[in-house]
């Protein structure tokens, strides 16, 4: 029975049960439940710091109008370039408007443009990579060309080109995004879709009839889809840093619209007499960039224990 016992711990040192008891011929077993994604989020000192900076983030922008000393576009040319106060508790712009005010307003911006853009870049990618792996052939072989063709190039720069092609606008500054970064969703969804539709659940629904786009909606896109959030939630640095970029280059939003990038932009001329103009909202990108990052990285451990 010794024997038994060390046998079921050495081929199963992972397995989701423990030996509860010992007869004279057998041995039973108990199915123990796994921690949950949450739990496993909230014993990571990396996730916890990266979820606290998010959701800070978060409700300062949503809560802009309600904390937002003054308004994001009002000038007062007699308090230009002024330093921290009671009035301004950060001080002026070089046309007197509010640098908490415009910060505060700008992550509402910055934030909710990178949120759209996931979302879109998630959508598109998941969509385009799942077809191209279930229908493999012909298909395939032309959907992961036009992959290939917009992985050569960097993608900053062809999202930089489409911007500039479309005209300035957030409008366009999504589309640019969108336009390039939905290329390396979609391949890692093929070859993770090309794994699971020789499964034999996936066998079983083609032989009951299912049709092909039902099969991708409810068996192949559910299947792919944690590791598809993690990419997500990684990438949602990138896509803020190549928003934010955009808009400094002026092809987002125009003034007096407050955003991150855009502020820098604004803050450039001063970098010697007024370097707050950019330290602040560089400081802001630079931790929202962090807390995605820091996010994913826990996402990624709690959705793979075998990472942990």
């Amino acid at each position: 029975m010794n024997s038994k016992r060390r046998y079921l711990e050495s081929v199963t040192p992972h397995a989701p049960f423990e030996i509860a008891n010992e007869g004279d011929e057998t041995i039973s077993l108990v199915v123990v439940g796994r921690p949950g994604i949450f739990v496993r989020l909230l014993h990571d000192w990396a996730a916890i710091v990266g979820l606290a900076i998010v959701f800070l983030l978060v409700t300062l922008a949503l809560s802009a109008p309600l904390l937002a000393p003054h308004d994001p576009a009002a000038q007062h040319l007699a308090e230009r370039l002024k330093a921290p106060s009671l009035t301004f508790p950060l001080g002026t712009d070089n046309l007197g408007r509010c640098l908490l005010s415009r910060l505060l307003f700008g992550a509402r911006l910055s934030l909710g443009f990178v949120g759209v853009a996931s979302l879109l870049v998630l959508l598109v990618g998941v969509f385009v990579g799942a077809v191209s792996g279930y229908a493999g052939g012909f298909l395939d072989a032309v959907i992961m060309r036009v992959v290939d063709l917009v992985l050569a190039f960097p993608l900053l720069l062809l999202a930089l080109a489409i911007t500039g092609f479309v005209g300035a606008g957030i409008g366009s500054v999504l589309v640019g995004i969108v336009s390039v970064w939905w290329a390396s969703y979609a391949r890692i969804v093929r070859g993770l879709v090309l794994s699971l539709r020789e499964r034999p659940f996936i066998e079983a629904a083609r032989a009951g009839g299912v049709t092909p786009i039902r099969i991708i909606t409810r068996h192949v896109i559910p299947n792919v889809i944690p590791p598809i959030v993690v990419l997500a939630s990684l990438e949602m640095g990138s896509l803020l840093l190549a928003i934010s970029g955009l808009n400094f280059l002026g092809l987002g939003v125009q003034p007096p619209t407050a955003e991150w990038g855009a502020m820098l932009n604004d803050g450039r001329p001063f970098l010697r007499s007024a370097p707050q103009l950019m330290i602040y909202p560089g400081l802001a990108i630079s931790l929202a960039v962090m807390g995605f990052n820091l996010l994913g990285d826990g996402l990624r451990d709690a959705l793979d224990p075998r990472l942990r």
